[in-house]
Formats: structure tokens, sequence, C-alpha cells
């Protein structure tokens, strides 16, 4: 096995494996084994109470946080950002990092919700449910990893800590937004959109440790936009 795909399995299919299973199990937990323990016990007056304070500002406003995390623009604005990344830094670290974070974060998504099936929250709803299970939130978990990736990225390159903070603290509100929105809009529970947090910083975890070390080798592979370090180049010199 050739030392990139040792790296491929290590630093990225193995965790996601782990992410998926451990997303499983949290569903199980919440769904058939703790449901009848506090907090579990009040998510319901939850989505009720939100469902009885709607009003038509605070329904413009969840729509467009719910917008912001929709299949179609999470698509548009990764493919954006992945493209903007690679014309600007010239190398394919960032966008990679990005683009998996986003993937990963969707795959583990579906098949948890293919495990777990839990039934939207017993309010309105003001969208149309989609076939998947309410266990976790594909929206919050979706927003998390972009927006957060984009922080993370955006952060790792401000030459401030005011810069830092500005860049966390703007893009830390889209997910934010979003887990409050699918709430209020009856489409998910308090514990739904908590987990989506779990998948979609995970992620971003996984994918910022595989592709944004530098020091990584991954072989003769290697991971588009990593520099050689000093004995690659005299090796590549001595075989010239």
């Amino acid at each position: 096995m050739s030392d990139f795909t040792v790296q491929v399995v290590k630093r990225v299919l193995a965790p996601v494996a782990l992410l998926l299973a451990f997303m499983v199990l949290l569903g199980v937990l919440v769904t058939r084994v703790l449901d009848r323990v506090w907090p579990f016990t009040v998510e319901d007056a939850v989505n009720r109470e939100l469902a009885a304070d709607r009003t038509g500002g605070w329904n413009d406003v969840s729509l467009v946080f719910s917008t912001l995390a929709s299949t179609q623009v999470i698509v548009l604005v990764t493919a954006v950002a992945a493209l903007v990344l690679r014309l600007v830094l010239h190398r394919w670290r960032e966008p990679l990092f990005l683009c998996g974070a986003v993937s990963a974060q969707a795959l583990v998504f579906l098949l948890t919700t293919m495990a777990i099936d839990r039934r939207r929250p017993a309010v309105e709803h003001m969208d149309v449910s989609p076939p998947t299970s309410s266990f976790p939130s594909g929206h919050t978990s979706a927003a998390v990893a972009l927006y957060i990736g984009i922080a993370l990225l955006l952060a790792l390159r401000a030459r401030s800590t005011a810069g830092k903070i500005t860049w966390w603290g703007l893009l830390v509100l889209v997910p934010v937004g979003v887990a409050l929105t699918r709430m209020y809009r009856g489409m998910h529970h308090p514990s739904d959109v908590v987990a989506s947090f779990v998948n979609g910083g995970t992620c971003v975890a996984i994918m910022a440790r595989a592709m944004l070390d530098r020091t990584l080798n991954w072989g003769r592979a290697r991971l588009p936009g990593v520099t050689p370090s000093g004995g690659d180049v005299a090796a590549a010199r001595a075989r010239s």
C-alpha cells in the first residue's frame, strides 16, 4: 500500500467512518434510549414555543438563513469559494479542504438519516419536509462545514487578532442562525441541530488535519500545493 493511500485512510477515511458510527450511536441514544430523559423530554415544548412566537418579520429573517444553508446555495458558495481560493492562492490545499469538509458532512448526514428514522417536530412546518430523517439537520451541518471552514481559512490568513476575531464572529453567526431557523420553522428538534454542529465541526477538523498541515508527507503523490521539504528537493536533484 502506497504512502498516499495510507495517509488517505489514516487521516480521512478512518476518521470519517468513526464520525459516522458516533453519529448513528448518538441518534440511537437520542431517539430510543434517552428519549424519556431530560433534556430530551422538553424538546417538543421548545418547538411549540418557537412556533407560537412566529411573526411576519421573523418569518422573513428565518427564510434568509434557511436559504443560506439550502443545498443549491451550499453547492454554489462552495464552488465559488473553492475557485476563488485556487485563483488567489495558486494551490489546491485550501480548495480541497473546503470541498472535502462540505462533502464529508453531507455523506455522514445522509448515511445517518438512513440509519435513524426520526419524525419532524409536531408543529406546523414552514418548509416542505424532505424525505430524510429529522436527525440530524442537513441544513445546519452543511452551514457549519462551509461557513466555519471559510472562517478558519480567513482567520489563518488574518494578520491581526482583531481580524481573526472578526472573521470568526461574522461567519459563526451563519450556522447559529441556521440552527435557530430550522427549529423556528418547525423542521428540527433542538438535539437535531446540536448533533449537526458535531457532524459539521468534526468534518472541518478532520479535513483541516488532512489538508492544511504543510508538514504532512503524502509520499510520492503529494497533496497539490504542499511545498516539498529540503530532503525531497535534494532527492529530486540527485535523480535528475
